[in-house]
């Protein structure tokens, strides 16, 4: 059984290094404060490029930070000397679609045709919220951000195709002007949000069942909030059904030796 250590207040490598020996299989809210996180997709090589323009064309869900080499694990731009095969707390691994296991490494799955991608991760921007004073529901509710599958269509490349998930969180309408500008300052880490209010328009019939993470209170005065969202490509991955993609579970992100502002413009 893997122990739970405090983590907070530790430094990116610090915590990758807790993870890759077994330390800590936890989500990764929280930790290593002042570092970006990123989401992880591993496809094989000839899935790669097509996957590229997916997200060049879909850049709110899917803001790439980083794109291995084939057949290296290491993120030499964003975390040199760290493991996408055993750094996460726990991934998830698909096979034609369908999730066949959620391992807390990939070594037995790595070969020398993969290549790995990491996205923008809305931890970033709500750092940034905090900073700004409001205040984050799931974060004061110990819960983990809720994701929703929406009717929006991402814009498809060879056979990535599919709906758009976003996260939600609630605020009063007259924080929205601070939300937006400062998510906005972040378009690699997802930016503003991609819609305020009503969620029947995104096709989220029911708040309290989100498909990803856990449903959270919503106060009376607050409005619900929609950011792009980086387990898109689970959506599409589930639809597009390649013979192997890995990704990183909901909430167990990787953590960069890269430093929030560094991505602010």
């Amino acid at each position: 059984m893997k122990q739970k250590l405090d983590m907070s207040g530790r430094d990116a490598r610090e915590v990758r290094a807790r993870v890759r020996d077994g330390k800590y299989a936890g989500p990764t809210a929280g930790l290593a404060s002042g570092f970006a996180q990123a989401n992880l997709v591993v496809l094989p090589e000839e899935y790669a490029f097509d996957f590229l323009k997916f997200c060049v064309r879909n850049p709110k869900p899917c803001p790439v930070l980083e794109v291995t080499e084939t057949g290296s694990p290491e993120p030499v731009v964003t975390a040199p000397g760290a493991d996408l095969r055993t750094d996460v707390p726990k991934y998830r691994v698909y096979e034609h679609g369908e999730l066949v296991e959620e391992p807390q490494d990939i070594l037995h799955l790595w070969r020398e045709d993969l290549v790995g991608f990491l996205t923008g991760c809305s931890f970033t921007f709500e750092a940034a919220l905090l900073a700004a004073g409001l205040r984050i529901a799931h974060v004061e509710q110990g819960r983990n951000v809720p994701m929703y599958v929406t009717t929006r269509e991402c814009v498809p490349s060879g056979p990535f195709a599919g709906p758009m998930v976003v996260s939600m969180r609630p605020f009063k309408a007259g924080e929205l002007p601070l939300v937006v500008s400062a998510s906005g300052r972040y378009p690699s880490m997802h930016g503003a949000p991609v819609h305020i209010g009503d969620s029947e328009t995104l096709g989220i019939r029911d708040l309290a069942e989100p498909e990803f993470g856990e449903p959270v209170e919503i106060e009376e005065g607050q409005l619900p909030v929609f950011w792009a969202c980086g387990v898109t490509p689970q959506a599409v991955a589930m639809k597009a059904k390649p013979p192997l993609i890995i990704t990183h579970s909901p909430g167990h992100m990787f953590i960069t030796d890269r430093r929030h502002p560094e991505y602010e413009v």
